[in-house]
Formats: structure tokens, sequence, C-alpha cells
């Protein structure tokens, strides 16, 4: 265990910032009922501190007694309820005190940028205008990072991306991770990549049915136009843009259905966050209608033109302009966010110096236009007043507002201007007398307007940005003066006494928080309030004290005892899919956090202190220091979890009614107690199975402790069909029945994802050939492998970097994984013995592979071929059999239309275009409206072996238990070993 100072220093270096000098990506600023008010609207207020005092165990102990009744009547004075919508409006006004990162499970390592005078350089360029910027795109990695970065870096306007789906149903570069796991990854990936950019984060709850080739199908599969309409207009309507801008042009240019339509739902919430009759259950919340000013589209002119016809484009950015903080061009510091994006394979992507643009061309607005005589604008916001005093409108008779207000502005403007001009140099608190002003001044303006008489919809605008100028200024005051907080779980006694770190608590445990402010300034800070802001219902230790003074670089420790109650919510997704192989749009869970990426954390510490007569805050999340076996410490917000993780393992099983008689079902239990604990494991089965045992008694000695627990399951009556095994751990009065896993990675934060502790099982009718020896080459990763063990295939996994020394003749038939040239190099490398092994009798499978030119010019086949980006994306699309004689539709399995039933996602990807007379076509489908597509399987004699090319994605059929693509792919197995 590090000393204090040691884990103080090591948490500066790591995650979730201390003072805070960007907005992060889920930064809340709702107005309407989903959003948590400071400081009196999120919860108790809770101290029980030992503000460096010595020995002050009984001392603690007799305040906590004589304090009983004092918190007890706080509490009962200050409850914790659900927001009302007037209530909404009215908390709205007071500053939301969350920092950048704060409502976001774990960040990705602090940016320089960020921190220090580069970081209270770029929030008081923020403070300077009430700019608003909102992008619409539909996947993570669609974005346009450059103009984003140079938006929100450059310009310092508030930048807030919309993303309409988590990407789940996209490929995976780096992993077998797909659906509903995939996208919480690619989430928290998207949500490093925007720490770079500057910006905010939004979701729609449609989902990522997977490619697209029109916009009418992805509304079909998204149910319509209104259920991701609904969600942007709620997100316009609390964010409330002026400018708002599609990615895309919302036609075929566009390529992808998600991204036609991303652009077109666009234009649509254009006028639709405007009309109070459009989504009235908003304004019945309490959200106020919003007329963005002018609407934009993207994707005029191709990716990276360095010109574009002037009639296409209205307003042109150049993206590879070098900004002086940053220290390259918004582009390539956009870039180095973008390659985050590592399971979209954007690891080693890459921009040159110098210039770079991007255009946009304005088809809405509702000002006059601001175009020169050539149609061309010099930027989004042209024509726009984005100065603070422009957040007071000329009088009329429906809004009368102080005569003070504008010049109140006007002076918070002036001192803003000052405090640049002092950051200009390297001393950062020559700033902080001018910011303790603008904090003030801002205060007083938000007084004035939540106390005049001022029309629902003007007193929501108005508060929604003096509330982002309230958290702006907050930042820089913390930034100038140096002012950290640092809160985070102590160790905790395990069983038998163990000292332990805590990364997850569950119902019933108590633990210790340590939070410690550091005061970084040259001027001493009186403390006036020290809380722990917890969900309603929880139960501490505390007390309530005088105000402390912190000395200059002096630091301020308090201690808090919790006790997690049962019945608390849990750390997880707000959404989930049923079947995310059926389902196009996600089920909402907990509509508070409707649009955000994640729920915020439960735990955060705020601290509140007053310099000069002038009182600022400081929030940060509770989290949790982890050293690895190397000494390596990760840093990650406590969650809370139920006290059992249960897993069936695998999530998919099929059995074959051939050889299906016995089934082996692995269930994982993980205790997350601290304390030995004992309880009943059973599967619940179909009706007429039988498991052996029927339970298991289980007992865990410690937190974390997992074990795996088999039973023999015997399936009745096996016919092809589908049916589901579930696992229920009974222990402590309760019942234990999902699984949780983190996923997380070392450059980004991390989350829980959850899943019911079940099986999905499809009942196939496939013979297999138990005697074929099969070879399986992982590329990017897949579970076909998995599958095939299930309905008895023997299969041996194949190391990449053994292809060139393993003896291959000792299998018959090699498959290669998907994606297997473009990630395993050795697979590339030894071609020729792959190729070898078919010319002496063998089969090679191979799947598809998503680089094209590479593979195209490696010439892997053994006769000419050229793959393509051709694809079929509709899963019904009906296949045609082309030779219907060929072996590989008859043995060992009888192939029929039939098989071709029930596919998931897609047909295929990456088909072969053209090919040489050897090969033989074997299957022909393809979209509607389109030409047939006969690249997709492929078979051709080579020596004495067979060589077959398919881009079926049999990569999601099997493990999705698809028996029409189970029997075609053991057949391709067999092909040549009749």
């Amino acid at each position: 265990m590090t000393n204090e100072r040691d884990a103080r220093e090591t948490f500066r270096s790591k995650n979730l910032r201390r003072s805070g000098g960007r907005p992060h990506p889920c930064s809340v600023r709702h107005i309407g009922p989903a959003r948590w008010s400071a400081p009196w609207g999120r919860g108790f207020s809770f101290l029980f501190q030992r503000l460096s005092f010595r020995g002050a165990r009984f001392v603690c102990l007799f305040f906590f007694l004589l304090s009983s009744l004092v918190v007890l009547e706080s509490q009962n004075a200050h409850p914790v309820s659900p927001t009302t919508p007037d209530e909404s409006r009215a908390l709205g006004s007071a500053i939301d005190a969350d920092p950048p990162g704060l409502l976001y499970q774990g960040v990705p390592a602090e940016i320089p940028q960020d921190e220090g005078i580069a970081g209270l350089r770029l929030q008081l360029l923020r403070l300077g205008t009430t700019a608003r910027l909102m992008q619409v795109v539909a996947h993570p990695d669609d974005e346009d990072g450059g103009m984003l970065t140079l938006q929100a870096r450059g310009h310092g306007v508030q930048t807030l991306l919309m993303t309409l789906n988590r990407g789940e149903g996209g490929q995976n570069k780096i992993g077998s991770n797909l659906a509903d796991v995939l996208g919480v990854l690619r989430a928290e990936e998207l949500l490093a990549s925007d720490e770079y950019y500057g910006v905010q984060e939004r979701f729609s709850h449609v989902a990522d049915f997977g490619f697209s080739k029109s916009p009418e199908e992805t509304f079909s599969k998204w149910g319509g136009h209104d259920t991701a309409l609904a969600d942007m207009v709620r997100v316009i309507r609390t964010f409330r843009p002026d400018v708002l801008a599609a990615r895309f042009s919302g036609t075929s240019r566009d390529g992808h259905g998600h991204h036609q339509a991303s652009s077109l739902l666009a234009e649509e919430a254009f006028h639709a966050a405007a009309d109070p009759k459009r989504f009235p259950e908003q304004i019945a919340e309490g959200l106020q209608p919003w007329q963005v000013k002018k609407f934009y589209r993207g994707n005029v002119c191709p990716w990276g033109a360095m010109t574009c016809p002037d009639e296409q484009w209205t307003v042109k950015f150049n993206t590879g302009q070098v900004d002086p903080q940053l220290g390259k061009s918004y582009i390539q510091f956009a870039m180095e966010g973008l390659r985050h994006q590592l399971s979209q394979g954007a690891a080693n992507w890459t921009v040159e110096p110098g210039d770079r643009f991007t255009f946009y061309k304005l088809v809405e607005s509702v000002l006059p236009s601001a175009a020169g005589k050539d149609g061309h604008e010099k930027d989004f916001f042209d024509g726009i007043d984005t100065k603070l005093s422009s957040l007071v409108p000329s009088a009329s008779s429906d809004d009368k507002h102080p005569a003070a207000l504008g010049g109140e502005l006007q002076e918070v403007a002036n001192q803003i201007a000052q405090a640049t001009q002092a950051a200009k140099g390297n001393d950062a608190s020559a700033a902080v007398g001018s910011l303790t002003k603008v904090v003030a001044g801002l205060r007083r303006v938000n007084n004035e307007v939540r106390d005049a008489h001022l029309s629902a919809e003007l007193t929501t605008d108005i508060m929604t940005r003096v509330a982002t100028k309230q958290q702006e200024a907050e930042r820089a005051l913390n930034l100038a003066l140096g002012a950290s907080l640092d809160t985070n779980v102590t160790e905790g006694a395990g069983a038998r006494g163990k000292q332990e770190t805590l990364t997850t608590v569950s119902p019933g445990e108590e633990f210790m928080i340590a939070a410690t402010f550091h005061n970084g300034s040259k001027q001493p800070l009186v403390i006036d309030q020290v809380k722990l802001e917890v969900p309603a219902g929880w139960n501490t230790i505390s007390g309530r004290t005088r105000p402390e003074t912190v000395k200059p670089g002096g630091d301020l420790h308090v201690d808090f005892r919790l006790t997690v109650p049962k019945g608390t919510s849990f750390t997880r997704p707000y959404w989930h899919r049923d079947d995310p192989n059926t389902e196009a749009v996600n089920h909402i869970d907990d509509a508070r956090y409707l649009t955000l990426p994640f729920p915020p954390p439960a735990l955060r510490a705020r601290v509140e202190y007053t310099l000069n007569g002038t009182r600022n805050g400081i929030t940060t999340a509770v989290v949790s220091h982890v050293k690895d076996n190397d000494g390596k410490v990760s840093v990650h917000p406590l969650a809370i979890v139920p006290g059992f993780s249960v897993m069936l393992e695998p999530g998919t099983q099929v059995i074959s009614t051939h050889n299906g008689s016995t089934s082996t079902v692995t269930v994982g239990v993980t205790s997350n107690l601290g304390q030995e604990s004992h309880g009943v494991l059973r599967l619940e089965l179909p009706e007429g199975w039988r498991s052996e045992p029927a339970q298991f008694a289980v007992e865990f000695k410690h937190r974390g402790e997992k074990r795996d627990f088999q039973f023999k399951v015997f399936p009745s009556g096996l016919q092809e069909g589908r049916t589901v095994v579930r696992a229920v751990l009974e222990s402590l009065g309760e019942k234990f029945s999902e699984g949780y896993t983190l996923i997380t990675r070392e450059d980004l934060g991390s989350f829980y994802y959850y899943q019911p502790a079940r099986q999905r099982v499809s009942i196939v009718d496939v013979k297999a050939p138990h005697d074929l020896k099969v070879g399986y080459v992982m590329g990017a990763g897949d579970d076909i492998p998995t599958v095939l063990k299930q309905v008895g295939m023997n299969v041996t996994m194949i190391p990449a970097e053994k292809l060139g020394t393993e003896d291959l003749g000792q299998y018959q038939t090699i498959v290669l994984g998907i994606r297997a040239y473009g990630t395993q190099k050795e697979v590339g490398a030894n071609n020729k013995r792959l190729l070898d092994f078919v010319s002496a009798g063998g089969t090679l499978v191979v799947q598809y592979d998503a680089d094209t030119g590479e593979f195209n010019s490696g010439k892997y086949t053994p006769y000419p071929a050229e793959l393509s980006r051709a694809r079929v994306s509709v899963e019904e699309a009906p296949v045609e059999i082309l030779a219907p004689n060929d072996p590989v539709f008859h043995t060992p399995n009888e192939i029929t239309q039939k098989d071709f039933d029930g596919w998931v996602q897609e047909r295929g990807l990456y088909f072969m275009d053209k090919w040489d007379d050897h090969f033989t076509a074997l299957l022909s489908c393809h979209d509607p409206g389109e030409e047939p597509q006969k690249g997709g399987l492929l078979r051709a004699q080579y020596g004495k072996g067979i060589y077959i090319y398919t881009g079926y994605a049999f990569f999601r059929q099997l493990p999705a238990g698809v028996p029409g693509a189970v029997r075609l792919f053991v057949n391709l197995l067999a092909a040549g070993h009749s």
C-alpha cells in the first residue's frame, strides 16, 4: 500500500481530474427533470472528518452521538426525491457543480493541454463566448473530429456530439466481443476521443443493427423516424444549440443507411424541437421548445478534398492549421483522440502536417443571410451574437428583465478579458483576482434572472447559458488557484481482518472514503463545507464542523464511513436489449439517464471554499486505486454491484440432435462480499430436462473469489428448436441471477456490463464428422470454434505464430478466422505453406478479410481472384444455390432453401467480385434492387485439395445458433473428405 502522499500524487497523474480543465463528454447540462441540481437536489451532505487532528476516534464518537439529532433534522429538512418540472426550472438556476469527467464512469489519462496554465486559457476562451454547436452522426468514428476540435478548443464553443448508436452492430478489429458488450466498449472509446475534441457526448436509444444500404431500411428497423428523433429533440431542447450540423448529407453519397438517416433526422429535429406540439410529453416534463438558428449539412464534397465547387458549400474550415496551445493542428490533435477507437482499427491512423479542409452547406436558417457576395460564410456563427451581453434580449411586453442585468453581464465580460490578459504569462495565479469577480458576478446574474418575471422559455435559455458560464468559471478559478480534490476508497478490512482495496461495494457492506482537498494557491482558503453526495437511503457516520482554513500549499483531510443499504441501485447501463440478434431499439430501464452515455457515479464529494468573500467549489467522484502485480496503479470510480455475479459460460450452446444426449453447462460465480458466504446454486431447465448434480452448495471465503461449477445436463426429446437454461444462486435470503463484467482498457475509462445468467440453447439437426481433424487459426476473434466443439467436432487451435513450424499435415481441414490476413501477419507470411497444405490434399476455408487492398496485392488465393467491399446487408435476402449438385450441399448434411431462414444481421460481407475459371461460385444473393452477388462462396480444386473462400457471415450465425448456417459450415469443413 502506498502512503497517503504517494497515493495522492499517483491520483494526480492518473484519471478523474482533480480540478477540471475541460468540458467532459458527459458533463450534463439538463435543465429538465433528469438533471440533479447542486447542491440541495442531489443528496444528503454527510460530514465525518479527521481535520488533521490527532487521535480523534473517541472524540468523533462523542460528536457523532451528539450530532445524531442534528443529522436527522437535516435529513428531514432536505429529503432526496425526484425533481418535478417546476422544481427543475428553479433548481436549474443554481450552478451545477459537476466538473469535467464526473458524470462518466472513468476517463482516460489527463491531457496536458487541459491542465495548468494551458487549461486555464482554454476555460477563459470558453467563458468569453455563448456560442453552442451540436453535431449529429450515426456511429462512433463518424464524427468530424478536426472541425469539433477547432470549434471547441480553437474558438471556445460549447460543443456537443450526438451519436445515434454505440456501434454495437459493427465488426470488432481487436477481439471477439460483439453486440451490446461491443457497444459499451465503443462508447468508452468514443468518450476518450471526445476528451481530445473537447466536446460533450449524447446517444439516442436506437441500436446499430449492422450495415444498411438505405435510410428506408434503417427507419424500418428503428420503428420509424420518431424513435431516434425524439431523443434528438430532447437533446436540442436541453442543450439549446445555436447551430446544428449534420456530419452527412442525407443522400446516397453517405453510403451507410445509418449515415443518411442521421442527416435526415437532424433536419427534422431543426423544426421539431421548436414545435411544442411535437413530443409534447417532453414539454410536460418541463423542457422548453428551442429553435436552432442555423442548420448545416456535411459530406457535401469528398472526405479530405482540398477544393469543392462553390455552389456546394457555404462554409469551410481549415483543420490543418496549427494551434499554439495544442502544439499541432486541430486535425492532428483530434486524430490522437480518434486513435483510442481501437475496435474500429484506428490504432495507426495518422494525418500529415498541412492544410486540411472540411466543408458544410447551410440548409436552414431563421436569421438573415450573413454570407458574403460569393455566397460563403467564414464561420458557423456568422450573423449570431455570441457575446455575454447577448443573453439579455431587447425588452418586450412579454419579458421585462431587470435593467441591471445587461450591466452585470458586461462587467463579467470585462473581468473575463482582464483574466485572459493576466493568463498570457506563465503565472496562473495572476488571473485569480479577476476570476473571483467573474464567479461572484455570475452568481448575481443567476439570482437576478431567477427572480425576474421572464417567460419560462427565455428563463430556460438564459439559465442554460449562465449555468454553463458558472461551471466554466468554477473550473477556471480552481485551475488558477491550483485547487484540487482527491476522493478515494481507503483499504477496508476483509475476511479475517485482511486488508483489501475496494473497487466495488455491495448492499450490506461498510467501507471508508478519504477525501483530500489541496490548496495549491498563494492564499489561504476558508473551507465552508465538505460534503459527500450519496444516493437516498444510505447510512453514514457524520457530523458537522465549523469552517476550517487551509493555508497555502496545505491539505485538508476528511474521512467518511458508509454502509450500502439493501435495495440500492447498481452501477450498470440504463439500457438493454433482450435479444441483440433481433432487436434494433434499446429498452430504457432508467429514463433519468436517457441520452447520456452512462449513468453518473453514485458517490461523489464536494468542497466549497471562500476566497476574499467569494465562494467557489470543486467536486469529484469517489474512486479506487488498484495496483497490479507489476506495481502499476489504475483508477476506477467506485462501483456498486450485486453481492454475487452469476454467469453461464458460454452464453450460447448448440446441441446436435445426433449426439446431444448430454451437454455440460459451466456456471461461474464470483463473490463481491468481504466476508465468508454460503448459498445454493441450481439450474432452471426446460421441462423434462435434468442436471447432475441437481444443485451445488457453494461457499466463498473472500471478496473476488471465483468458482466454476459444472453441471451435466441431460436434454429430453431433442427436436430442432430453441430453449433457455438459467442459473440461480440463493444466498443471504436473496436470489442472484445476473452476471457483470468490467469493460475497460488501459487507455479508457471503465463500466460494468450486465447480462442475465442464462444460456441460449439452439438444438440443431446437424451431422458432424467427429473423426475429421480441424485446425483453426484465429483472426480478429470469433466464437466459431466453440460452436464446432459443441456439435462434436475435433477442433484444435493453431496459434498464428506457429504456422511456420506447425505440422499442418496432421489436419484434414484448416480454417482461417475472420480478418486473419489483416490482423495476423504470420498468416500472410505463411500463405505458401497453407496453399501447399491444400495441394497435398487438405481443405482450407478462408473467411472474409476487410483489407481488400492488402489481400489483393498479397495474391493469397491459389488462382487469380479479387476481393471487393461488396456485401449483402439484408439478412432475409433470398439465396440461390448455383451448383445444386456440388457435394458441399449434400455431405454430410443435406442443404435446402430452408437453411437460409433465420439468419441474423446480414448475409455476408467482402465478397469476391472477380475470379478465375478454376473457381466455382456456389451461392448467389443480393440486396433489394441490386445485381446478384455471386462471390460470397467460392470453391476451387487445387492440387489434391480444396480451397474455399467465404464472405458469408458465419461468425455471426454460428454463435447465434442458426441451424442452417451450422449445417452449411460443417459441410464446408468436410469438403473433400467424404
